[in-house]
């Protein structure tokens, strides 16, 4: 009774924890916005022309291929690849097809019909084959060789031009834009080939998951290569774009540029903060999203010269296209010049002087001319600022500094528009007044010539007294804390500083209220999140009155002592907005697994590490297994793992500590996952309580995984045996589904072959169906044992006595330890133990399994081009788990209770968990080394 209260609580213990993961999961997958991109359409069948390489580049790379996207007419002229565009060249992302080009490629020729003077792009993509590279990093070096051969290719194809372009602009979706870094790390690769990088969705600060030794090396010298010799591509132009929260398979905070600080020719940013897309994209959207690829387009064809129609080799305006599209976009044409001075209207009807704080103007419906004017003297010392704002999103200048006036009128002004910020609704101007000594009057215009309406708001401001601050609650009080402040609006802008708000794993619910006493129609709200260390901007339109909810979280956490994040309030005049943040517990937990959901594998292999080691102490001490449930049921040992990992932390700080680790040889400790833009390492230091607060529900989350995880293995192998009985013959013996010890030889020695030959993963597979097959079979001689029991218990204990009952049964021929009965309840106890003592086995067996799937997926899809996988990540390290797994078949607790080195073999688990915590999370692969270190010890001892 008291063993199944145990198992009720833990039950209901992993019940919760497992609730609070579906939480976290849920907010991940469903938490954030709907998907608002608008679909990108093709008007005429899509066509992809096949480029042909060198036949050394084919033979190289047979999987791999270079395409021309085309579509109508354009696909029939450029059929002899006769090119005279500018090139781009796409490259598709982790199991990314080569025709996610089609949407750049539609959207460019739509735009090329548009342009005067013939201007044009040409779009090539890559074919990849599809390859798993986020997951297997073996291909990246050869994806980044092949990518150099198709820069070469595309080039070769406008060698007949009188100016033929010197360079390619590449586009990298996802992993594809970590290769097109990867080019410069190429010896022979020259760096004036690619002066443009656009990627989408790319992890360029450390991978997503690190299953691999090939694909840290590869980031690690890709990060070498642009921070040790910044100075040398300070050139190139890198522009990186986060895709919100939507992504949740490639968070925007990895998505940062590790470079240089203050480089202004590298550019990270997430697609909220973009002008005019202000939409946030999953992993895959980001290719289509129709606000985003105009974005991308426009600046392409900003980039072409009008005198060569090839991309520019202006660093600087480079940068000037950039910084309009994607970060501050100021309702102007580019190219507009900008005159010193510029005439007005001369006529007095035009002209109005505004004496009042404020303006709000709607233009009538019929066509006129309107303009405002706003004396500076008597403004200067009561006021900080000039604020303006109108949805006429025309792209003309509006408001003017005057320099010259007569009467009422300005007739000589300068253009002071340049500074327009464009927000959904409407378009902003914030003037300095002190910037503003050389003038005496503000203008802003306000003609509607063609009829269309639009209103005007502008007012002075004292940013001072428009700023107020509010200290966020802690993220521990789970909602039942708020904090409020209350504005009346008086103005148009309002600032609210949430306070102690800088860290990754805070999230709030944010609500706006806002209430007006008069009801008329007035423009919209924008709330506007503003993050100063990272251009992570989020905004929202809401109507006036309503109630707005607006979810606070970072990508990013703070790297200095910048200031909080603020919330800009755009509000409109004689209101009252009532700000309320709560802790949102459930997008906690949703922001913890989009930051930390890679290490739980680590805590779950930790967990049924320890569940295995306390079935072997309860085999050492009475001679049996624990029930499997039961073992892993006690596997979260928080104190005997978290406790010595966080003592290393403290004793890492102290100097001579860190000698001796350093002497030893051993690597660095594993921290938690990169979370500051712009870091140039994988480590990041702890701050406040983030590693405090997560290791522990790491750990939860990590035994909810490994005992429901568990449990549902086990019915499926129930399942499975019940599904294979009728194709086997009874058994009742525990030795069913062993293995003699030269057929465990063979079977060592032909795996090793195979595995050095064609792929590690596959015997590893094929090692651990053998396995599996043990399992069942001992599945199905419990059932046949319990079964006979039942149906004969009298003549059970008979037999039990004369030992006469063996065959008749049609049980395999062969009694227990020499001499006892075949069928009785020893056998079927000892039976039972074998069973539970494989299950555990089994579920150990699976994390490896399930690191080497990517590989072997990547071996499956490349079989047809090479038998064997090169390189192989998994070759020949596991040859050591490969042979523990194989001998551990005949593993049994009566061989394991007579061992000489059970006891020392009960003790390696706790130091190899604690190792493991240590030396894992930023590197999964090393969880298959620990458990070949706890395996092979307990593969011996069935030996020995």
């Amino acid at each position: 009774m008291e063993m199944k209260m145990k198992m009720k609580m833990a039950a209901l213990f992993y019940g919760v924890a497992l609730a609070l993961l579906a939480t976290g999961l849920r907010e991940l997958l469903t938490g954030s916005e709907e998907n608002r991109c608008s679909m990108t359409y093709m008007y005429e069948y899509p066509e992809y022309r096949r480029v042909t390489l060198p036949r050394r580049v084919s033979r190289l790379y047979p999987a791999y291929g270079l395409y021309l996207y085309g579509e109508g007419l354009y696909a029939q002229e450029t059929r002899t690849l006769k090119l005279t565009g500018a090139p781009v060249l796409f490259l598709p992302g982790n199991a990314g097809s080569y025709k996610q080009a089609r949407s750049l490629g539609s959207v460019a020729l739509r735009k090329a019909e548009n342009m005067e003077g013939g201007a044009h792009l040409n779009v090539f993509t890559v074919d990849f084959n599809e390859e798993l590279v986020a997951l297997y990093g073996g291909s990246l070096r050869r994806q980044t060789l092949f990518l150099h051969e198709c820069i070469k290719a595309v080039l070769r194809l406008y060698k007949g031009q009188e100016r033929p372009p010197s360079t390619v602009v590449l586009v990298g979706h996802s992993m594809g834009g970590v290769v097109a870094r990867a080019l410069f790390t190429l010896p022979r690769f020259s760096p004036h080939l690619v002066s443009l990088i656009i990627t989408q969705a790319s992890p360029h600060l450390a991978p997503v998951l690190a299953l691999d030794t090939h694909l840290l090396d590869f980031y690690s010298a890709v990060r070498e290569r642009w921070v040790t010799h910044a100075d040398s591509l300070a050139n190139v132009t890198v522009l990186s774009v986060g895709g919100g929260y939507r992504d949740y398979q490639v968070r925007s905070g990895l998505t940062s540029l590790p470079c240089s600080p203050g480089d202004p020719n590298k550019l990270s940013l997430v697609a909220t903060a973009v002008p005019r897309t202000w939409v946030s994209t999953d992993h895959l959207s980001i290719v289509w999203c129709k606000e985003l690829v105009l974005a991308t387009v426009r600046a392409f064809f900003d980039l072409v010269d009008p005198e060569t129609k090839q991309f520019t080799d202006s660093v600087e305006r480079r940068k000037e296209v950039l910084a309009h599209h994607f970060i501050r976009h100021p309702v102007r044409m580019l190219d507009e010049t900008q005159e010193p001075s510029l005439t007005l209207p001369d006529f007095p009807e035009a002209w109005s002087e505004v004496n009042a704080l404020r303006l709000a103007y709607s233009t009538p419906k019929e066509g006129q001319a309107k303009y405002f004017l706003f004396a500076l003297s008597s403004r200067r010392k009561a006021y900080s600022h000039f604020y303006c704002r109108s949805n006429n999103m025309e792209m003309t200048s509006w408001v003017y500094g005057c320099v010259q006036k007569t009467g009422s009128m300005c007739v000589r002004a300068v253009d002071l528009s340049l500074g327009t910020e464009l927000l959904p609704p409407y378009k902003v101007l914030i003037l300095s007044l002190s910037d503003l000594s050389s003038v005496s009057h503000l203008v802003v215009g306000a003609p509607n010539l063609n009829g269309k309406q639009f209103t005007v708001e502008c007012e002075w401001q004292r940013q001072e007294s428009q700023a107020v601050s509010v200290p966020v609650p802690h993220v521990l009080s789970f909602g039942f804390t708020s904090s409020d402040v209350t504005v009346n609006s008086s103005g148009l802008l309002h600032n609210v500083e949430l306070e102690h708000f800088h860290q990754v794993y805070q999230s709030f619910r944010i609500t706006v209220t806002s209430q007006c006493k008069v009801q008329k129609e007035r423009l919209a709200n924008v709330y506007r999140m503003k993050v100063p260390w990272f251009r992570e901007d989020s905004l929202t339109t809401a109507s006036v009155p309503s109630v707005t909810e607006i979810s606070g979280m970072l990508h990013t956490s703070r790297p200095g002592n910048t200031s909080s994040v603020l919330l800009q309030l755009h509000t409109a005049p004689n209101c009252q907005y009532k700000v309320l943040v709560r802790t949102s517990f459930h997008r906690v937990l949703g922001q913890v697994l989009r930051l930390c959901g890679p290490l739980v594998p680590v805590y779950t292999a930790v967990t049924l590490l320890l569940a295995c080691g306390g079935q072997l102490w309860s085999v050492a001490r009475t001679g049996k297994s624990l029930e499997a449930s039961q073992a892993v049921g006690i596997g979260l040992q928080l104190h005997k793992v978290g406790l010595p990992v966080y003592l290393l932390h403290l004793l890492l700080r102290c100097s001579q500590f860190q000698d001796a680790w350093s002497a030893l040889g051993l690597p660095a400790m594993d921290a938690l996952p990169p979370t500051v833009p712009d870091r140039l390492s994988l480590e990041v230091a702890p701050v406040d309580e983030w590693p405090r607060l997560l290791s522990p529900l790491l750990y939860v989350l990590g035994a909810a995984v490994a005992f429901w995880g568990s449990a549902l293995l086990r019915l499926s192998l129930r399942l499975l045996s019940l599904a294979i009985a009728p194709l086997h013959r009874p058994c009742v013996s525990p030795d069913c589904g062993t293995l003699g010890r030269r057929t465990q030889v063979l079977f060592i020695l032909a795996l090793s072959i195979v595995g050095g030959t064609c792929c590690g993963a596959v015997s590893i597979f094929t090692a651990f169906l053998l396995h599996l097959y043990r399992v069942l079979r001992l599945q199905m001689a419990e059932r046949s044992l319990s079964h006979m029991l039942n149906l004969a218990p009298e003549k059970h204990k008979e037999g039990e006595k004369n030992g006469l009952l063996g065959g008749h049964t049609g049980a395999c021929p062969r009694e227990i330890n020499g001499g006892g009965p075949l069928l009785s309840e020893g056998v079927l106890s000892a039976v039972k133990n074998d069973l539970q003592l494989h299950y555990s086995l089994t579920a150990l067996y699976t994390l490896p399994i399930v690191l080497a799937a990517p590989s072997l997926i990547h071996w499956t899809r490349n079989l047809r081009y090479s038998p064997r996988l090169d390189p192989d990540s998994l070759w020949p390290h596991t040859l050591p788990l490969l042979a523990a797994i194989v001998l551990l078949i005949n593993c049994s607790c009566h061989v394991l209770s007579n061992s000489k080195l059970l006891r020392l073999v009960c003790r390696l688990p706790v130091p190899l968990c604690v190792a493991m915590v240590t030396f894992s999370p930023l590197h999964l692969y090393r969880v298959a080394y620990f458990l070949s270190a706890a395996l092979v010890p307990l593969a011996l001892s069935c030996l020995l």
